[in-house]
């Protein structure tokens, strides 16, 4: 199995088809983000009833890169993207910001940290601390064990903007994992683990205020939670027609209400 083989298989076994409505004009089509993924469910969910027959849609997951290449080459409607414009994406793409979110420093229940600064975990992701002993309020003794995302990651990308920065990178002992709900399955399940996560993943994982601020819906939208990312919509050049029609009420007050119930809305 290649290396792109494998997101491709993730892609189709999370396809989720919303039925069609009597007289749909065309069929919107989406890969990409798992952090992109639920939020773009409601929204598609919602639009489907507030206009009938309007649309389908056919939503696959895989990842930000997957996302931004499929529809590059014409393979779906929008790329779904948690992670900003790069240099090196193909040309003539168009980013369409639809919300923003959090990313969260994660640890098990049983090692729960009061905080964690950024110099903390700039030290523990890039492999200079490896020991829990070393941690500032940790309850774990022993080693550290790093779990990141895939590089296809629209997470890895905004962990890598927000707590890393220009000059280190996440040591190469970490166990990246293709999507939130393994690299959360893996937090969970490891006393010794530490990883980050879309909030809307942390169910059952410790997670560990940032620079003092609770990594949380309503400190992501006062503006006080640093770890904060933009979301979008990926159209090869400007969406027109049954897209743009669904986009522009992405981005409306309709659309963005649907937002704000679990994302940080642009409104």
């Amino acid at each position: 199995m290649t290396r792109r083989t494998l997101p491709l298989l993730l892609a189709a076994l999370l396809a989720l088809v919303l039925p069609a409505t009597a007289g749909a004009k065309s069929t919107i089509t989406m890969s990409g983000s798992t952090s992109v993924f639920p939020l773009v469910k409601q929204l598609a969910s919602n639009y489907v009833k507030q206009n009938r027959g309007a649309a389908q849609f056919r939503l696959l997951q895989g990842g930000s890169d997957i996302g931004i290449n499929d529809v590059a080459r014409g393979r779906v409607t929008f790329g779904m993207a948690s992670r900003d414009p790069q240099r090196s994406d193909p040309g003539g793409l168009v980013f369409n910001r639809i919300a923003r979110d959090g990313v969260c420093i994660v640890t098990h229940p049983r090692n729960p940290l009061p905080t964690i600064s950024r110099a903390t975990v700039q030290a523990i992701f890039s492999g200079r601390i490896r020991n829990w002993s070393a941690v500032p309020g940790a309850r774990q003794k022993g080693p550290i064990d790093l779990i990141t995302r895939t590089p296809s990651s629209g997470t890895a990308d905004a962990f890598q903007n927000i707590f890393m920065g220009l000059n280190l990178r996440v040591a190469g002992n970490a166990s990246p994992k293709s999507t939130n709900g393994l690299a959360s399955q893996a937090v969970r399940s490891n006393p010794a683990a530490i990883g980050y996560l879309d909030f809307t993943f942390t169910a059952g994982t410790a997670v560990a205020p940032y620079q003092g601020v609770p990594c949380n819906l309503r400190n992501a939208k006062s503006g006080q939670y640093g770890g904060v990312r933009n979301l979008w919509l990926v159209s090869r050049g400007r969406a027109s027609g049954d897209a743009g029609r669904f986009l522009r009420w992405v981005t409306g007050s309709r659309g963005q209400r649907v937002v704000a119930k679990g994302w940080v809305s642009l409104r």
